[in-house]
């Protein structure tokens, strides 16, 4: 929190100030009527969020609405203690962190679809198909492709490519599609653990200025270990033989897509330089680099533009070639997760701003102590969700050493893969491959997946201790 309110204090110190002494000055309403109807206000519509697939109600929904009930009653209490504008002012200082996630998020989610949409993942996809490869082969494969892909594309997109591949080769062998599609869970959230690319946790600890770039791939060894444990025992499960040939669908890459690819890696390249050479926010540095996308998407109309007015197609170019849109990139960005960040950072910092946070602190990391803490924040993170989990932890800012700060890091991340539930990446899963992939097919894996986690954990305290 500091280090990134350092960042920006030559532009806003006079508002910063005033912020940090609002947030620190902010009335205990635990005991308050205030306190105990936020609490409520936000369980309930966090219930609705879980039951997200029952319902058939997006997850932005009840938590944004939350957060205006939530930051409503705390003005209007405030306000009759004669101090609206601690208020005003801490609801600017939330609301500024959530505007430097959301524009990350975007750039990172408009290259994503700039790929898919080229048919980068969709060749990848194809190729594996092709191959003929075993079921195990495929398993471990597809388990190392996700674990290497998410640190840069992120967990979710990683997981739903690879569920693809599992679905394509293992039509009728239900059991290969249940245990490929918990390894792959598992191999993407541990694979998004190490990088600040990987998960939207990482993303918020890395902007936040806790750990820096690099230090992120000292949870490289653990989050291997993570994957391998579970993934070693899961493999004796797999049917034997080698899948039904496939037919090979051919290339269906469309003209850029390597290069979006090369772009989106300069993009990162940008975002780190930014914030290590420069000392600017990262976001800065992905806006930049979505400016790289916008002039390769002119170049691409351009092209575009002068074959319609009458050229020969190019050997092997089909007509919808060039046509490329960004801003349509843009607009079909995954705007309920989105808001959905919204609503969890609004909300929780609304009941940090209430007491609620700092009376959590005091008990997890004053009583429990950091490592038990830790260790509680990944369980919580297959319950609950890793991201309001660990936006709670770095309001709080408990004093404790970079080993912990590193280790709640790793267990935020690789926490959820206890539960079908606890990701994104699981909950998307279970929809791909719906009656295949199920909450019960995880659950039997759980006690694997706990060996891996524990496992993670020591191998973490042993080489960052």
């Amino acid at each position: 929190m500091k280090y990134l309110l350092g960042l920006v204090l030559g532009l806003f110190s006079p508002f910063y100030t005033q912020a940090s002494q609002s947030m620190a000055n902010s009335i205990g309403l635990t005991h308050h009527w205030l306190g105990p109807v936020a609490l409520g206000v936000f369980s309930l519509a966090y219930i609705l969020v879980i039951l997200e697939e029952k319902l058939h109600l997006r997850k932005s929904k009840p938590v944004i609405l939350a957060a205006g009930i939530i930051w409503f009653l705390i003005a209007l209490v405030y306000g009759g203690m004669g101090q609206p504008h601690s208020v005003e002012i801490a609801i600017r200082h939330n609301f500024l962190e959530y505007a430097e996630l959301f524009f990350f998020l975007l750039v990172a989610m408009t290259y994503i679809n700039a790929m898919l949409e080229r048919g980068v993942f969709d060749a990848l996809r194809n190729y594996l198909v092709a191959k003929g490869f075993s079921y195990r082969s495929l398993f471990w494969m597809t388990g190392l492709l996700a674990f290497f892909i998410s640190p840069i594309a992120d967990n979710l997109t990683t997981a739903l490519i690879m569920c693809a591949v599992i679905l394509a080769v293992g039509n009728g062998k239900a059991s290969f599609v249940a245990t490929a599609c918990v390894n792959v869970v598992v191999a993407a959230n541990a694979g998004g653990a190490f990088s600040p690319f990987g998960d939207i946790t990482t993303l918020m600890v890395w902007q936040k200025g806790v750990i820096e770039f690099s230090e992120f791939f000292s949870l490289f060894i653990p989050a291997v270990v993570n994957f391998i444990i579970p993934a070693f025992i899961m493999q004796f499960a797999l049917p034997c033989g080698t899948p039904p040939e496939t037919k090979s669908l051919g290339n269906v890459m469309k003209y850029g897509g390597l290069t979006i690819v090369g772009l989106f890696i300069l993009t990162i390249i940008t975002a780190v330089s930014f914030h290590n050479f420069l000392h600017i926010p990262p976001v800065f540095g992905m806006i930049s680099g979505l400016a790289y996308l916008k002039f390769y998407g002119y170049y691409l109309r351009r092209k575009s533009n002068a074959w319609t007015h009458g050229t020969e197609n190019p050997p092997g170019i089909q007509d919808d070639e060039y046509n490329f849109d960004v801003f349509a990139k843009i607009a079909h960005a995954e705007w309920d997760t989105l808001f959905f960040f919204y609503g969890v950072i609004l909300a929780v910092g609304g009941l940090g701003f209430i007491g609620y946070l700092s009376m959590a602190s005091s008990y997890m990391y004053g009583e429990l102590g950091a490592i038990n803490a830790n260790i509680l924040v990944g369980i919580l993170s297959a319950i609950v969700d890793n991201i309001p989990v660990m936006f709670a932890v770095l309001t709080m800012n408990p004093e404790m050493s970079h080993m912990q700060w590193l280790l709640v890091t790793l267990t935020a991340g690789v926490g959820g893969s206890l539960l079908s539930i606890g990701s994104a990446a699981g909950v998307a899963l279970m929809g791909q491959a719906r009656g295949q992939y199920t909450f019960f097919s995880h659950l039997k894996w759980t006690p694997a997946i706990a060996l891996g986690y524990g496992a993670s954990i020591w191998v973490h305290m042993l080489i960052n201790g």
